[in-house]
């Protein structure tokens, strides 16, 4: 299977994996369960690599799917940078334990610094 459906509905998740890579491209960092957290991460690591490629093509598929102008900006100038000698890997996921209501498993998303 290419992906997780989330028991979500495709316009649904679509909208939800927007949303939450937009949020941790502008924060740095976010709490999620863990199944999100890891389609979460396949996202945003092909985010920074089209950053890094910089060019106008490149910018433009970013902001079809980043919901936020600053962000796009942020991506292209601050983490462009950033990892522009990284081959990978840009993000981490950090298992920390248990949701409170329905025991789901959490876990931190963030930037590699």
């Amino acid at each position: 299977m290419a992906y997780r459906r989330l028991g979500l509905l495709s316009h649904q998740r679509r909208a939800l994996l927007r949303n939450a890579v937009t949020s941790l491209l502008e924060s740095e960092k976010i709490t999620t369960t863990e199944t999100r957290a890891k389609e979460i991460k396949r996202i945003a690591d092909k985010m920074i690599s089209l950053s890094k490629a910089g060019d106008l093509h490149a910018r433009r598929q970013a902001h079809a799917y980043l919901t936020k102008e600053p962000v796009v900006k942020k991506l292209f100038t601050e983490l462009a940078e950033r990892y522009k000698d990284r081959q990978g890997g840009y993000t981490r996921i950090i298992k920390v334990g248990f949701r409170q209501g329905d025991g789901a498993p959490l876990a931190i998303i963030e930037l590699v610094q």
